[in-house]
């Protein structure tokens, strides 16, 4: 068996081959934490530590290193900073924001079940040259004049694009496609419009730090190059994100990165995950429909979120519906009552030859129903691997019990109430008053209780 992923800078779906078994290496673009992350920013989370832990499965766990970086430096959150701290200098405002929401992005997507990366660097952290010598954003801006293909003009630090002739080949966005008619504004001081910057002045308002080329701070781009640098060297197996970060992110990233340290590339494998939508539409502000994964937490398990979210392909646009969650939900109230408290080592082959083939993830959730189905009338061995497998996807994180304890809580229906009613149900059915037997059932159902009846006894759930 062979890991096939879709690189999004060749457009096909290639064999996976690791630089290094030993050491196999992925950066995926993390949040900016200026406010709570919204259901979109939950995608390449789940999806990318689905590939995470595949790779661990493929490699072993010691021989993967996942970096996801924070971004802290941005100018939504000295917005937030100078509104929430006014009273503070800037810095120390900053630095209260981006601890609070770090901190609220870690506990959300924890709750989703995900993995923590190996390493999760902050960005303020990497820009000026560190004492553990790892590279940093301002000595790659150096490499990047000492070799040409950066300038200073009008107070900034500016790449250039026309230095690097295959500029634009991950977005499929040619230099003499982009230039006529491009509608970018150009600032007299720039060579071409496309042109960006790497560094640029700061106000007494601003944050800064400082360089060889004033007080100032580092542009977006040049972050994720200095802290991908940092960790996984200068060439590295797979660069993920979302599809909105293609243009310009990653093509910056990416022309910066082979720029300053002289490579063919920056990563051997590119992959991005497609939109999310909310009930068939965009998701905005203005339409009073962005939702956030903490509003979303309170309503529904994290692994119901997990679960929905992987219901569609990674690079298929994603229609997040309450009618979708509220199936998820039954079907993981299903796999909690037939797996929930059972062991289990091994994945099955069939979940993870769906995952091998660029992330199959519908094809694998259909290995899952026929795994269920197996366990359920199966023996000992059928139901642990189900178990296994669902454990290995970050699944089954809760008992049967805490999973069941949580939806009655949420409810409000009086436990001990629908036990005796079980009770009286089971007493009626022994007698063989089926009249009585149903209308217990009719009750339990008006006070939102679904019974499952089975071999080893009763067994009930809220209805969602």
């Amino acid at each position: 068996m062979e890991l096939r992923l879709y690189d999004t800078l060749t457009r096909e779906k290639r064999t996976f081959v690791p630089l290094d078994p030993a050491n196999v290496r992925m950066y995926v673009c993390g949040p900016t934490v200026y406010d709570f992350a919204h259901i979109g920013n939950a995608r390449p989370v789940i999806v990318f530590d689905v590939l995470f832990r595949l790779l661990r499965h493929l490699y072993g766990e010691k021989h993967v290193t996942y970096v996801r970086n924070i971004t802290d430096v941005d100018d939504k959150i000295n917005d937030r900073a100078a509104r929430d701290f006014p009273g503070l200098p800037l810095n120390e405002a900053i630095r209260k924001v981006t601890e609070t929401t770090a901190a609220q992005f870690a506990s959300d997507v924890a709750a989703l079940g995900s993995l923590p990366p190996t390493f999760q660097p902050r960005a303020t952290d990497f820009v000026l040259p560190r004492a553990d010598g790892k590279a940093d954003m301002v000595t790659l801006i150096k490499q990047l004049i000492a070799r040409g293909h950066a300038y200073e003009a009008g107070g900034e630090v500016l790449f250039d694009v026309q230095s690097m002739p295959d500029y634009g080949a991950l977005s499929g966005r040619k230099l003499d496609e982009q230039r006529p008619g491009a509608r970018v504004a150009v600032d007299a001081h720039k060579k071409s419009p496309l042109d960006f910057v790497l560094w640029k002045q700061s106000s007494g308002d601003e944050p800064g730090w400082e360089s060889p080329w004033g007080r100032g701070r580092p542009g977006w781009h040049i972050e994720c190059s200095a802290m991908s640098a940092a960790y996984l060297g200068d060439v590295f197996d797979i660069h993920g994100g979302g599809i909105d970060l293609i243009f310009p992110h990653h093509e910056n990233e990416l022309a910066q990165s082979r720029c300053a340290h002289g490579t063919r590339a920056m990563a051997n494998y590119w992959l991005h995950n497609e939109f999310v939508q909310i009930e068939d539409a965009k998701m905005s502000k203005s339409l009073g429909n962005f939702v956030t994964i903490r509003d979303l937490l309170a309503d529904w398990p994290g692994e119901v979120l997990r679960l929905n979210m992987l219901k569609a392909h990674y690079r298929s646009p994603m229609d997040w519906t309450l009618k979708g969650l509220e199936e998820s939900a039954k079907t993981l109230d299903d796999w909690y009552w037939v797996a929930a408290d059972l062991g289990g080592e091994q994945p099955a082959d069939t979940v993870i030859e769906a995952l091998l083939d660029d992330l199959n993830t519908p094809q694998m959730i259909a290995g899952l129903h026929g795994l269920r189905n197996k366990a359920a009338f199966g023996n000992e061995t059928d139901r642990s691997r189900f178990a296994a497998s669902l454990r290995f996807l970050g699944f089954l994180s809760e008992t049967a019990v805490q999973w069941n304890g949580r939806k009655q809580h949420a409810s409000g229906v009086d436990a001990g109430l629908v036990d005796s009613l079980i009770a009286a149900r089971a007493a009626a059915r022994a007698r063989k008053d089926f009249g009585e037997s149903d209308r217990i059932r009719d009750e339990l159902a008006a006070m939102g209780v679904v019974i499952k009846d089975s071999k080893d006894g009763t067994t009930w759930e809220i209805a969602r």
